[in-house]
């Protein structure tokens, strides 16, 4: 049974009905969501699961723990911890689940995030300068950007945002703090706008530098990484991982993860083994999907994202 959900927190999820044929539910299988958000994946695999199914779904957003709290309540086939994907295997242990026949990453920030300008992620509201994705724990970004010297915050805005101009705006950052704390979000899109001399038509000049810094305030790359060796070894055999990446960074090592682990083990081919003793490839890629032209009309936020598909061999 799904609990309802308020038009204000409502998201419609990217690639929904992509992701959930992706997963190829099975009615009395074990998923896990790692990407909570909304719920919108999770209400939509509930609906495929049949009595004895369960869903474990982790978020870091208390936001989204929040809105997840009364579908928690209402139905016993789901658990929803508030948690980072890291931490997938000690959750799913904790929860008293050890293996999954599908497990689905939805990358990235959600539309509310967005949204939410108390949140500090958008230069469309000046509000305090913070990005983090669990407000309760770590570094804000206002905090790392009054005490990085120039070369983190130009790695940090050149690797994470591939922004031309990621030096300058660091030695603008570091000269301005000396005068005023960088306190928002207004503060910080400013300095960047007064730097960056050329953008892309209809692109703001703040737009690398928020997703440069707000990667590095999450530990976003770092995270992906950490979880998807538990996502696999968290799944069954024939069961699927999905995930759905908006950036090209997140995509790089999803994409080279499954293309490693799609391939026969390069070290077996010098063991004295016969064909059939060699182990095989942990996955079998399944293919990728991209949000169609009618999808994107709706939602132009869609435009970057990429789903990748495969199956635990």
């Amino acid at each position: 049974m799904n609990a309802p959900m308020d038009s204000k927190d409502f998201h419609l999820p990217v690639l929904l009905v992509e992701a959930i044929e992706a997963l190829a539910i099975k009615p009395e299988g074990v998923y896990l969501d790692a990407t909570f958000g909304r719920g919108g994946h999770s209400r939509a695999i509930l609906t495929r699961l049949g009595p004895a199914g369960r869903l474990l779904a982790f978020d870091r957003d208390p936001d989204a723990i929040a809105a997840g709290a009364q579908l928690a309540k209402e139905d016993g086939r789901f658990t929803l911890l508030h948690r980072p994907f890291s931490e997938l295997a000690e959750g799913a242990a904790a929860a008293g689940l050890r293996q999954f026949d599908g497990i689905l990453f939805d990358l990235g920030l959600s539309s509310p995030q967005i949204d939410n300008g108390a949140r500090g992620f958008s230069f469309r509201h000046d509000a305090p300068l913070d990005m983090r994705m669990d407000p309760s724990c770590g570094e804000g970004a206002s905090e790392w950007l009054m005490r990085a010297d120039v070369r983190e915050i130009t790695e940090v805005i050149r690797d994470y945002g591939d922004e031309r101009f990621a030096f300058q705006i660091a030695k603008k950052i570091v000269a301005a703090r000396a005068e005023r704390p960088i306190v928002t979000t207004g503060d910080f899109a400013s300095l960047v706008r007064a730097t960056v001399r050329t953008r892309e038509p209809g692109q703001d000049p703040a737009t690398r530098s928020f997703q440069a810094v707000r990667i590095h305030i999450n530990r976003e790359l770092e995270e992906l990484a950490l979880a998807l060796p538990q996502a696999e070894t968290l799944l069954n055999p024939g069961g699927r991982l999905a995930v759905i990446a908006f950036h090209s960074l997140e995509d790089r090592i999803v994409k080279r993860f499954l293309r490693e682990r799609a391939a026969p083990d390069p070290h077996s081919k010098r063991l004295p083994l016969r064909a059939d003793e060699l182990p095989g490839a942990a996955f079998r890629l399944l293919g990728k999907a991209r949000p169609t032209a009618a999808e994107i009309a709706v939602n132009p936020r869609s435009r970057s994202a990429i789903l990748r598909v495969a199956e635990k061999s």
